[in-house]
C-alpha cells in the first residue's frame, strides 16, 4: 500500500510530505483547492507523462517520491524489477522518485537505482488503480474483465492452463513430424537418385588420402623408370662395380697377412662390398615400390576423381560421404516409418484436445453461473447509488478456436444500460464522470476482489449526488476499503468524508503573489470543522458543527 508521498515543487506545492494508513482516507478541500495535482503528482511515479506545466514557476526542476509497502512483493511487481535487473531486499519497502526539469526531460528511480518510464508503468497497476473523471484503465478496461470474473468464480484456472500447454506441444509436435516427412516425401526421389550414386561408389573414410598416397607414388616411379633402368644395367652382371670389388677383396685376402696395411686395406674393401649390397637391396626395393603400372595409375586416378566430384556435388569434404550416405538411408527408412509415427502423435493430440475442451467447458459453466450471481450482486448494489434504473450485465462470448488459449473459449465483457429500454454497451461508452464511478464502486463491491492494485483511489465519486446516496456511497468505500486494506477517496460529499478513517485537508492560500497548495491531516476537531464547513459552505454555524458530530458519531 501507499505508505508516504513527498512532493516538491509541483504547480502549487512547494514542499509536502504525506503519510498514509490502511482503511479509508479522505481528501476534502474547496473547489481549486488543489486536489488534481495531488493526482497529477502521483501520477509522474506511476509513469504518466511528465509535463513541464507540472514544475513550480521559478524552480528549475520538480520531484515527487512515492513509497509502496507489502507483507510479501506482489509477482507483477518482483517479476517486473528482475526483469530490469533491479534488486530490492525483502521486506525493504518500494520507493520511487520522478523528477521533471523545467527546460524539458524526466528521470526515474526505484530505490535509487536509475529506471524507465516504461518500468513504472507496468508497477502501476499494481500499486495505484485510479477511478475518475475520465477512467480509462482497470474494470473499464474489457481486457481485464474475463480474469475479474474468474477471481469471483473461483474457476480452475491451472487445470486449464496445464491442458492448454499439453495440447499445445502434442500439436506442436505433430506438426513438426508432418513437416519432416513431407519434406522428405518431397526430396524421396533425389535422395534415391543421391544414395544410388553413393551406394555405386561406396566411399570409405580415409579412402582419399591412401588413393591420393598411391597416385603419388605411381606417377614418381613413371618419371624415375629410366634412370631406376640404367641403374639396374650399372649394378647387374659380371662386369658390375660390386662384382669388381668382391674379385678384388678376395685377391687382397689372399696377401693381407703379409702387412698390416694389408690388413686395413681388406677390412674396408669388406665395408664397401657390405654398404654397396645393402646400396643394391635399397634400389630393387624402390624398383619394387615405384613399379608404373599404366592401368592402376588410371584406376586409382578415377575412382580418385569420382570421389571428389560427388563431395562437390554435395558440398562436403570426401571424408563425410559415408556418414552423408547413411544419412540420406535414415531419411529414407522415416519416410516408411513416419506414417505410423503421424498416426501416434496424431492420437495424442486429438486426446490433448479432448482433455483441454473438458477443462475448457468446466471453466465455461462457472463462468456463466458466477455471472449470473455477478450481475445479481452489482444489481443489488446499484439502487442505493441512485442508478436504479440502470442494468448490469456481464457478456460472455465463445472465441473462435483461433482464439483459444490459455484462459480458455471465452471471452467477458462488462456491460451497463442507463436507461430502460437501452441497450447494453461498454462502461466507458454510454457512462461518465460521477455515475461511471459509481458504476465502478458498485462492481467493486459485488467482485469483492482480491489481488489488485495495492491502493485504489476515487476521484469525486459522489460528484452530483448528495444524501442518502452519498450516505451509501460511503458506506460502500468504507466496506470496499476494510477488504481491499487501503482506499483513497477525493470527495465533496460531507457523509463521504465523514467515514474516513484518516481526512486530509487540500487548501491553497496566497501571500502577494505567491499562492500556495497545503495538505493537513485533521485531527478529530478539525474533521468536525471542515464536514460542518463542507455542510454549511462559507459561513460555518453551529447547526453545522451539530450535524457534523452527527455524522461522525453514526460511522
Amino acid at each position: 500500500m501507499l505508505t508516504r508521498l513527498s512532493i516538491r515543487n509541483i504547480v502549487l506545492i512547494e514542499a509536502l510530505d504525506l503519510d498514509f494508513a490502511r482503511g479509508l482516507g479522505v481528501l476534502t478541500g474547496e473547489t481549486g483547492a488543489g486536489k488534481s495535482i495531488l493526482l497529477d503528482a502521483l501520477g509522474l511515479v506511476l509513469g504518466d507523462r511528465a509535463e513541464t506545466s507540472l514544475v513550480r514557476s521559478g524552480e528549475p526542476k520538480a520531484s515527487v517520491t512515492a513509497s509502496f509497502e507489502f507483507a510479501a512483493l506482489p509477482d507483477t511487481i518482483a517479476s517486473a524489477l528482475d526483469d530490469a535487473d533491479l534488486e530490492i531486499e525483502p521486506g525493504e519497502p518500494l520507493i520511487i522518485r520522478r523528477q521533471v526539469k523545467a527546460d524539458g526531460g524526466s528521470k526515474a528511480y526505484i530505490n535509487d537505482q536509475p529506471a524507465s518510464v516504461a518500468l513504472l508503468r507496468e508497477l502501476a497497476p499494481a500499486l495505484v488503480e485510479l477511478h475518475g473523471q475520465h477512467d480509462d484503465r482497470g474494470l473499464v478496461n474489457p481486457r481485464g474483465h474475463l480474469a475479474l470474473l474468474d477471481r469471483f468464480a473461483g474457476t480452475d484456472l491451472a487445470t486449464l492452463q496445464r491442458r492448454w500447454a499439453s495440447w499445445a506441444k502434442a500439436e506442436a509436435q505433430l506438426a513438426e513430424a508432418r513437416d519432416a516427412v513431407e519434406q522428405a516425401r518431397a526430396d524421396q526421389d533425389l535422395l534415391i537418385a543421391h544414395l544410388a550414386e553413393l551406394t555405386a561408389l561406396e566411399p570409405v573414410a580415409g579412402e582419399e588420402a591412401r588413393l591420393a598416397g598411391q597416385r603419388a607414388d605411381m606417377q614418381k616411379g613413371e618419371k624415375l623408370a629410366g634412370d631406376l633402368e640404367e641403374l639396374r644395367h650399372v649394378w647387374e652382371g659380371s662386369d658390375s662395380p660390386l662384382a669388381a670389388l668382391r674379385v678384388a677383396a678376395r685377391k687382397l685376402d689372399r696377401i693381407a697377412p703379409e702387412h698390416p696395411l694389408l690388413a686395413e686395406a681388406l677390412a674396408a674393401l669388406d665395408r664397401a662390398v657390405i654398404e654397396a649390397g645393402e646400396a643394391e637391396e635399397k634400389l630393387e626395393s624402390a624398383a619394387e615400390a615405384l613399379v608404373h603400372d599404366p592401368q592402376a595409375l588410371d584406376a586409382a586416378e578415377t575412382r580418385l576423381f569420382e570421389l571428389r566430384a560427388l563431395a562437390r556435388k554435395h558440398r562436403c569434404e570426401v571424408d563425410a560421404l559415408p556418414e552423408l550416405m547413411r544419412d540420406m538411408r535414415a531419411r529414407l527408412d522415416s519416410i516408411e516409418g513416419g506414417e505410423a509415427q503421424l498416426d501416434a502423435l496424431e492420437a495424442a493430440a486429438h486426446e490433448a484436445r479432448e482433455a483441454y475442451l473438458k477443462a475448457a467447458e468446466a471453466a465455461h459453466e462457472a463462468r456463466i453461473k458466477a455471472a449470473k450471481r455477478l450481475d445479481k450482486a452489482v444489481a443489488n448494489e446499484l439502487a442505493p447509488l441512485k442508478l436504479d434504473a440502470a442494468r448490469f450485465l456481464t457478456a460472455i462470448g465463445k472465441l473462435p478456436e483461433d482464439k483459444w488459449g490459455a484462459s480458455g473459449m471465452d471471452s467477458a465483457e462488462f456491460l451497463i444500460a442507463t436507461n430502460p429500454g437501452a441497450d447494453f454497451a461498454p462502461l466507458n461508452k454510454i457512462a461518465s464522470g460521477g455515475e461511471l464511478s459509481r458504476f465502478i464502486l458498485a462492481l467493486k463491491v459485488a467482485l469483492a476482489e482480491k489481488g489488485g492494485a495495492a491502493t485504489i483511489i476515487f476521484d469525486e465519486i459522489d460528484r452530483g449526488v448528495g444524501g442518502a446516496v452519498a450516505s451509501a456511497i460511503g458506506d460502500r468505500l468504507a466496506r470496499l476499503a476494510s477488504n481491499e486494506g487501503q482506499l483513497l477517496a477525493v470527495t465533496h460529499s460531507p457523509q463521504v468524508a465523514a467515514r474516513g478513517g484518516m481526512h486530509y485537508l487540500i487548501a491553497k492560500a496566497s501571500s502577494g503573489t505567491v499562492t500556495k497548495t497545503s495538505v493537513v491531516l485533521l485531527d478529530a476537531k478539525g474533521r468536525q470543522e471542515e464536514i460542518a464547513r463542507m455542510l454549511s459552505g462559507a459561513e460555518v454555524t453551529p447547526e453545522a458543527r451539530a450535524q457534523a458530530d452527527r455524522l461522525l458519531e453514526g460511522v
